[in-house]
């Protein structure tokens, strides 16, 4: 009797556990409570060995030098098969750059979301940069709209009116244009659906000081064809 109730005592305690690693943000259902990235600052890119290949480690902030720092690596590295990515995202334009640097210089690796990885906003970018694309079960691939409306300089501007407020809105329209044409060009050269866009990306949107967000579940990722290998 006491080893059943050992028994007992264990089972709960996983079943715990497992719940907790799976609880999910109330304000983003889709997506984890706390999502599991890199905290780098710079996004750092560490080639590695895993399973006899070279793998290269991708964690971090997506920055302005990512990439001329992610073509350096792959030069110097070009027994590397994948990338695999850890981001909370960054720069957007330069998330586009590194995922068009992969698919015109690189186009033989393969792209990968570990399982308990999470990429994020501009990593979505470099990783559909890929031509062979993987996100594991448990892997996550988080979207949110590309807005200035969270950033506390363009609210105060906003709120007070006048030429300044003109400014501010005209910058922002000039800014998320640009922003959206060049997305819309990426997804279409990357071969993922535009729906991506229209149906998720831009459907989520930022609202007041907090952010939505929204994960793939993996038949979407197949659906968009954010993901183009099942293993």
């Amino acid at each position: 009797m006491p080893r059943l109730r050992n028994l007992v005592a264990t089972v709960a305690m996983v079943c715990a556990t497992g719940a907790q690693a799976l609880q999910m943000d109330p304000q983003n259902p889709t997506c984890p409570a706390e999502p599991s990235w890199s905290t780098n600052r710079t996004m750092e890119l560490t080639p590695v060995e895993r399973g006899g290949q070279k793998i290269l480690l991708a964690e971090g902030r997506v920055d302005q030098g990512l990439p001329g720092r992610l073509q350096e690596a792959l030069e110097e590295n070009p027994d590397v098969t994948e990338i695999w990515f850890s981001s909370p995202g960054g720069d957007a334009l330069s998330g586009n750059d590194a995922g068009r640097l992969l698919r015109s210089s690189f186009p033989g690796i393969i792209t990968r979301i570990p399982e308990g990885w999470t990429c994020f906003s501009a990593c979505n970018f470099v990783f559909m940069g890929g031509q062979l694309r993987i996100i594991e079960p448990g892997g996550t691939f988080m979207v949110h709209m590309f807005t200035h409306s969270g950033n506390r300089a363009v609210r105060e501007s906003l709120a007070s009116g006048g030429d300044e407020a003109r400014e501010t809105i005209g910058a922002i329209e000039q800014s998320s244009a640009q922003l959206a044409t060049e997305d819309n060009d990426f997804l279409i050269r990357m071969g993922v659906s535009r729906r991506l866009l229209t149906q998720v990306m831009y459907e989520t949107a930022a609202v007041g000081d907090g952010e939505v967000r929204r994960c793939l579940s993996q038949d979407e990722a197949y659906e968009y064809n954010v993901a183009n290998v099942r293993e």
